[in-house]
């Protein structure tokens, strides 16, 4: 059972939630889909679970919290658990795709991310329920589902701006003053080749007009 004052937050985390994992299946429906089977499709499979479990985990959580006489410190360990297990079968997916050592380390940020937000809402799930009235777990809890929404909410960004919302990119972006793509959307089958190739259209007309 929590208070009135947390009650207020779990109805706001779970409305926030359910929006944004409709806008999520959306998303996920405007993005192209790679070559089954091969490392960018895995990596892009594990960033839709994880945007996915990050939004549901917000919601699930909130909303058992709001029934009347639950201790929320059930779906806290529950939700937790599953996190931890999904964060673990993820690493396990990147490491055995074909992806490059390089994409495959730039999932550390997210992996990080994930075993923290669902470690603490795990250990402050378990004494939640050995004392009800704790309410440094309940804020703890409150303080893992606003970053669970945080987080899913950049996965999305990632999936459909093909753009790196990483602190040291988002970083670099302030510097060089344009965004930086993501490594595997650059590298990817059919990207379009610089305006500047010798074999463009541009300069083969040039070259047409100057007789050559």
């Amino acid at each position: 059972m929590v208070s009135a004052t947390y009650r207020d937050l779990f109805a706001a985390v779970a409305t926030a939630s359910a929006a944004l994992t409709g806008l999520l299946f959306v998303a996920l429906s405007l993005v192209s889909r790679r070559d089954s089977g091969s490392g960018l499709s895995v990596i892009q499979q594990v960033r839709a679970a994880a945007a996915w479990l990050a939004f549901t985990n917000a919601l699930a959580v909130a909303l058992f919290g709001l029934v009347p006489g639950t201790n929320v410190g059930y779906p806290a360990l529950v939700l937790g658990v599953t996190g931890i297990a999904f964060t673990v079968a993820g690493i396990r997916s990147i490491l055995a795709s074909h992806a490059t050592s390089r994409q495959k380390l730039r999932q550390f940020g997210l992996v990080v991310l994930l075993l923290l937000i669902f470690g603490a809402e795990l250990i402050a799930g378990i004494v939640l329920l050995a004392r009800p009235d704790s309410s440094t777990s309940a804020q703890a809890i409150g303080y893992a589902l606003v970053a669970s929404l945080l987080v899913g909410v950049a996965r999305s960004w990632e999936l459909v701006g093909a753009r790196d919302t990483g602190f040291f990119a988002s970083i670099m972006t302030l510097i060089a003053g344009h965004p930086r793509v993501m490594d595997d959307e650059a590298g990817a089958p059919g990207a379009v080749a610089s305006s500047g190739s010798e074999d463009s259209p541009e300069n083969e007309l040039l070259r047409t007009e100057s007789g050559e």
